[in-house]
């Protein structure tokens, strides 16, 4: 199994802090907010490679951030790939990039743990992974209970069924049946890397996983899993003032 980091946004929700530095670099603790994900990563057996997907305007600053980096995650090799885009008008999208990773043959024969760069969490990514070999070659998406609907409108709304399977999805509703949100964590098995192209193909779509998801439940069986425990999307200021005003108390639990 590999990892895939999603790395390739522009972070224009947190601009002037994010032109010159991507979201999953930013420090939250002393240390940026991708070296928690690296932290569970090590944990998991059987993941022997994670790839870093970026755009062209922040590669360098992945790759100087892997210099500083060696050592600390020896047990995982680490790849940084660009997908050559130099701005937000030209970015190929959340789909686009993992569909890129796949053409590009860094996945071959492999099941790809596909995560966004600008999630922080405390919880652990065993039982998810367990979950996700049972109910393989079927697609598995993390899930988190936000327990607001007004912050569920940001995010992608779904139910599940007494065997975990989702059975509605609404990205970003205006009157959000539930708080059960999608996070950008998902368990893709090499087998569904086919649906896709097919997705890309049937609605020319790219950017958001959320409009693939809510695409491929009505196709096929996909799983949710429910985590415990805290999570950040960082993808707006007011999200990342209030996790630099709580960090010592998310630090401590993270730890």
């Amino acid at each position: 199994m590999k990892a895939l980091i999603l790395a390739a946004g522009y972070g224009t929700r947190l601009y002037p802090l994010t032109e010159s530095i991507p979201k999953p670099l930013i420090e939250v603790g002393n240390k940026p907010i991708i070296n928690y994900i690296f932290e569970k990563l090590c944990k998991i057996k059987n993941l022997d490679e994670a790839l870093i997907v970026t755009n062209n305007k922040f590669y360098l600053k992945f790759k100087e951030w892997s210099e500083k980096l060696k050592g600390s995650f020896e047990s995982i090799a680490l790849t940084i790939i660009n997908d050559g885009t130099n701005s937000p008008e030209d970015r190929l999208g959340a789909i686009g990039d993992i569909n890129l990773v796949i053409e590009n043959g860094d996945l071959v024969n492999k099941d790809a743990l596909v995560i966004g760069g600008d999630n922080l969490f405390d919880f652990e990514l065993t039982e998810f992974i367990n979950l996700s070999r049972e109910k393989s070659p079927d697609v598995t998406v993390g899930l988190y209970d936000i327990k607001d609907k007004n912050q569920a409108k940001k995010y992608g709304v779904l139910s599940v069924n007494k065997d975990n399977q989702i059975v509605s999805f609404e990205e970003k509703p205006k009157n959000p049946k539930s708080t059960l949100i999608a996070t950008c964590l998902y368990y893709f098995p090499k087998q569904t890397f086919n649906l896709i192209v097919e997705y890309i193909q049937e609605t020319n779509k790219r950017d958001t996983t959320g409009d693939y998801i809510s695409w491929l439940y009505k196709r096929a069986p996909v799983y949710g899993f429910v985590f415990s425990g805290m999570w950040e999307d960082i993808g707006h200021i007011d999200s990342l003032k209030k996790l630099k005003e709580d960090y010592l108390k998310f630090i401590m639990e993270v730890k």
